[in-house]
């Protein structure tokens, strides 16, 4: 099509540094391009990150010339299209100041035919500093408005500036103050009429067919053709004077799009051009609503696709890294599919990151996976100004209208722990009414322009929250809403105080570990080896962490001996935790409807919640999802008087499943067996087997159970549930296991039971499963999915739990 792509090389300068001239690739980021030229060394090596910090101190530009000819400054209009411009830039063209950007979530569209000329033409972007921004702004508020300071931004009044909430630091997140511009950047040439925006509306017959509306926005210019595609399906149309002109298109027989583990991910292609411009979408038809509907334990959270009940599966999102030049398509596409094939269907896009890139929601449309997504606010208060209202209204349409047509997009949320942040800071705490009518009136403010925007869709106040209007505490109700809860890492509970809640739907909940050995090696030099040493507490951003990681040890395994088994030890107990959360939850269905735990991903090396590392590894709770989360699943549940196995299908299918439970002692000797032989229904929970206390409880120490089933359409699955919770109490027997390749399998045998059987080596590609039970004189396969497997050979650690101590 006709346009001008300014991607690509350009040059990157300071005002307070002229001995700087670096190149710099855009889309990207200063830090990154410092680092590449060895202007600064990497942040997130060793303890590099302090000495980094004179680039947010700075000012940068960038610039670089391109050629426009005589005939596109015939054109009537030659825009400029910017979008995630980081954050206070000013864009000029040869030498005059044509544009001014305060907001980095904004979409722009900037006419600059008046001031090109035939030939060579210099654009340039001068970045100022967000933090002086900020403090000016903060002197200028009517009352303060706190923020979380400290692991949290490290700048204050960040909460002032509309810039990715955690570039200033986070409880897992380097702080780079990062500037640049993340998007393409394209100058459109428009002869005859501006194509805007185009939208759908899907309007369900009872007839089971659905009516498109596609809605073309464009220039006020009556009589232009413009061409309509959606499927198979054509119109020619001339546009209207009014500026709007639609299409209408009928599928009697639409190809549904559901959630992953519901069925299939058609998606129609929608083609709209015009005057040498198009824009392309690919929509899928569904229907979707969030019930809320009251009960007889408060209310449900419960989303519905095509009229069918989702059990909502999965993690929180953070941005892929803390330098954006980093966030490639292939490492979306590595974190993505990853969710899937852990079995997750849903994901949130978290509220302190971005709104993310196209390529990510397109991503999520052919996945199958359903976007919460935040609006970005978090963890601090922000004000509600009619300046700062007037900053987030443009933001907030821009979003809604470049996202809203994804089939994946499930909430609107207004933003993340807001709500409790009244309760965080002696201003709010102290005067609370004037607080939290500030909040209410910038919240009421996102929900007016969202539902003006897309009426389609549910509009969620505060993650977590109650509902519409409540202020009441989402941390600790469970009977309605959503919930955060976090007694067990941020208060200090045991695992089992996870089975004291019954959320209707959980949206955080998390627990740390260390980084795997692999991972270390990668940023840590090797005389920093140790979980005190000046590397690691530089990458271990929640003051606490570490302290709660060892703490956790003591209660529930023997320490462990040496720095490479606690790093083990510390993923077991991450596994363990959010297990037992995700196992209980989940036998409670239908009174939950959700569980997202945090975090999926991290944006650098870090100690974090996260399940897959920076480089893509799974940790082992990853490996644990894939399985406590399939779409078939067996939790044990302890009742007063028994031990239980239930049987959960999240699917819309019968299944049949086979399996069987077993009793075994510490030596492997099988104590007791139980074969479980049913068909379990559509979206159906129920206890298949059961035994009561008297039957084992008078020597509980002495063995454990173990279950394994396999169901029609899925992979054997497999759990283990111990009588005592406490490791360090059972007699466990220390495994000898074998381990012999084959082909691109590995082949492990023990001959006493082992658990949280892990494998690992220096590379990052994953295994079929790992972390898992294996029973003496049982051969377990696993497969390597990666592609270094020669260092895969030459690195390969096998752990297990009782080789940690």
């Amino acid at each position: 099509m006709s346009t001008i792509c300014l991607d690509g090389a350009w040059s990157l300068t300071s005002p307070q540094h002229p001995e700087i001239s670096v190149p710099i690739t855009l889309p990207g980021d200063n830090y990154h391009a410092l680092m590449n030229a060895e202007v600064i060394e990497d942040p997130y090596h060793g303890v590099n990150e302090k000495d980094v910090q004179w680039v947010a101190q700075s000012e940068w530009i960038i610039e670089r010339t391109f050629e426009i000819s005589a005939e596109q400054l015939a054109c009537q209009f030659l825009d400029l299209h910017l979008s995630r411009v980081d954050t206070l830039a000013t864009i000029s063209i040869n030498g005059n100041s044509v544009f001014t950007c305060s907001n980095m979530f904004r979409v722009h569209r900037i006419d600059l035919k008046r001031f090109l000329r035939e030939g060579d033409n210099r654009i340039q972007v001068h970045f100022a500093r967000v933090d002086i921004e900020a403090k000016r702004r903060a002197q200028q508020l009517p009352f303060p408005i706190p923020s979380s300071m400290g692991a949290n931004n490290q700048l204050p009044h960040m909460n002032l500036i509309r810039k990715t909430q955690c570039h200033s630091g986070w409880d897992w997140g380097i702080c780079l103050v990062v500037s640049g511009i993340y998007d393409s950047i394209q100058i459109q040439q428009v002869k005859q009429i501006r194509l805007e925006q185009v939208k759908t509306e899907q309007n369900w017959l009872p007839n089971g067919g659905v009516e498109v509306l596609v809605t073309v926005v464009h220039q006020s210019v009556a009589g232009v053709p413009i061409e309509v595609n959606f499927g198979s399906q054509n119109m020619n149309l001339l546009s209207s004077a009014d500026g709007i002109t639609t299409a209408r298109f009928y599928e009697e027989s639409p190809n549904l799009w559901w959630p992953v583990g519901y069925g299939d991910q058609p998606l129609y292609q929608l083609r709209v051009s015009t005057d040498e411009q198009e824009i392309c979408k690919r929509i899928g038809l569904r229907r979707l609503e969030l019930n809320n509907e009251t009960d007889n334990i408060g209310s449900a959270m419960e989303f519905r696709v095509n009229g069918f009940p989702i059990m909502s599966k999965g993690a929180n999102w953070i941005p892929v890294d803390a330098m954006p030049s980093k966030q490639t398509a292939k490492r979306y596409e590595t974190l993505l599919r990853s969710a899937v094939d852990a079995n997750m269907n849903m994901i949130r896009v978290w509220g302190g990151g971005q709104y993310e890139s196209d390529y990510f929601y397109e991503l999520c449309d052919e996945l199958g996976l359903l976007v919460w997504q935040d609006m970005m606010f978090a963890c601090s208060l922000y004000p509600s100004t009619p300046e700062f209202i007037a900053d987030v209204e443009p933001e907030i349409r821009d979003q809604i209208q470049r996202l809203r047509d994804h089939a994946c997009i499930a909430l609107w949320c207004g933003d993340n722990e807001v709500i409790g942040a009244l309760n965080w800071y002696d201003e709010s705490r102290n005067n609370r009414d004037k607080y939290a009518v500030n909040y209410d009136r910038l919240n009421r403010k996102l929900n007016d322009i969202i539902v003006q925007e897309d009426p389609s869709r549910c509009f969620w106040p505060s993650s977590p929250c109650n509902g519409g209007l409540d202020f009441g505490d989402a941390w600790h109700e469970d009977n309605r809403g959503d919930m955060h809860f976090w007694d067990v890492w941020h208060s200090g509970g045991s695992f089992d105080a996870y089975l004291g809640i019954k959320p209707r739907f959980c949206s955080e909940f998390g627990f740390q570990s260390w980084p795997s050995f692999a991972e270390v090696k990668t940023f840590v030099p090797e005389d920093d080896w140790n979980v005190t040493s000046p590397t690691f507490e530089s990458h271990q951003k929640n003051n606490s962490g570490n302290s709660i990681i060892t703490e956790m040890f003591t209660r529930y395994f023997r320490f462990p001996k040496g720095f490479e088994q606690m790093l083990y030890l510390s993923q077991v107990q991450q596994a363990i935790a959010i297990k037992t959360g995700c196992e209980y939850w989940r036998a409670q269905s239908p009174i939950c409807r959700g569980m997202l735990f945090w975090q999926l991903n991290d944006n650098w090396p870090v100690s974090s919640w996260s399940s897959i590392e920076y480089s893509g590894r799974w940790k082992q709770l990853h490996y644990h999802a894939r399985r406590f989360y399939s779409p078939v699943y067996c939790p044990f549940v302890e009742t007063e008087d028994a031990i239980t196995v239930h049987l959960s299908n999240n699917s819309r299918e019968n299944r049949q499943v086979a399996g069987r439970v077993v009793r075994v002692d510490w030596h492997g000797e099988i104590l007791g067996e139980w074969p479980i032989a049913m068909e379990l229904k559509a979206d159906q929970n129920i206890i298949a087997w059961q035994l009561p206390k008297a039957e084992w409880e008078f020597d509980e120490h002495s063995s454990f159970f173990h279950v394994t089933i396999e169901a029609t359409g899925s992979d054997v699955n497999q759990n283990t549930w111990f009588t005592e919770p406490k490791f360090k109490s059972l007699n466990l027997q220390r495994a000898n296991i074998q381990v012999e390749v084959d082909g691109d399998s590995i082949l492990l045998t023990s001959d006493k039971p082992a658990f949280f059987v892990h494998l690992e080596h220096d590379g990052v590609g994953r295994f079929s499963d790992s972390s898992f039970t294996l029973l003496s004189g049982e051969m377990k396969r696993v497969r390597y999915l990666g592609e270094d497997k020669a260092l895969m050979l030459e690195s390969l650690r096998v752990y297990d739990l009782s080789n940690s101590y």
